[in-house]
């Protein structure tokens, strides 16, 4: 098995601290995704790919989209219908759409586009989307610019082997426009309020710590406890991110 895919893998073991921990989304992305792919999410048909536990899932079907959600994980989609029994779920991956021909409105990945062959992805984005549908991807990304987190980016890549700020972003954007696509695209900055232990859960969730032994994750984890209620003597963290979207018309 490659890094990748035991990466890839790794989630269905931490869905609960995934679902717990993982930041969501501002509404003001939902009203970038209506503007850039021309049309309302009421009434749309959408398939979130890379669902997950269903944390844009949620969003998506709060603005009136009927959306379905396609998770390869059991662990992750366990917990995707435990949280939100109302909502379809469809085992499956973006490489290949168990769906039909010109079904949908819209194909969504949030936070999980750079888990799949963009060779095989898109083709098959485009394959299911009706006319005048949109594929789009987006990304919260921590900012790094900012000290404190910049200072926990660099323990972590010390500390770390597995550790990778990943590109997803940047890998992502060039796949779209590599497939001759027409690329919209919008940034927001935003930001959450959590405590150091709510942190240290989201920093659990994430695939690098998710493939070690739990012997090898402890001590990192108690030492990034240390450091970050150094930090943050009252336990209460501000963490901010910028928020990249990047929506396709279907060609």
């Amino acid at each position: 098995m490659s890094d990748l895919q035991a990466h890839a893998n790794s989630f269905g073991a931490v869905a609960a601290e995934y679902n717990a921990a993982r930041p969501s989304y501002p509404d003001a992305l939902f009203d970038e995704l209506e503007r850039l792919s021309g049309r309302p999410l009421t009434g749309a048909d959408v398939l979130d790919v890379g669902a997950g536990t269903g944390i844009a899932t949620r969003l998506l079907a709060g603005r009136g989209a009927r959306v379905v959600a396609v998770e390869p994980s059991d662990g992750m989609a366990a917990v995707l219908r435990e949280v939100s029994p109302g909502l379809p779920v469809v085992k499956a991956g973006g490489d290949e759409l168990p769906f039909h021909d010109a079904s949908v409105d819209l194909v969504t990945y949030a936070q999980a586009f750079h888990w799949t062959d963009p060779d095989r992805s898109i083709p098959e984005a485009l394959r299911v989307l009706r006319p005048g549908g949109a594929l789009a991807v987006w990304w919260n990304v921590k900012d790094y610019q900012e000290p404190w987190l910049a200072a926990h980016q660099e323990r972590m890549a010390a500390a770390l082997s597995t550790y990778h700020y990943y590109g997803g972003v940047i890998a992502g954007h060039e796949k779209l426009t590599g497939a001759g696509l027409e690329v919209r695209e919008a940034a927001l900055r935003w930001e959450r309020r959590l405590t150091v232990d709510q942190l240290l859960t989201d920093l659990t969730s994430r695939s690098y710590m998710a493939v070690l032994e739990p012997e090898r994750r402890a001590p990192i984890l108690a030492a990034e406890r240390e450091a970050l209620l150094a930090e943050f003597p009252d336990g209460q963290v501000i963490e901010p991110y910028r928020l990249e979207l990047f929506v396709a018309p279907r060609p």
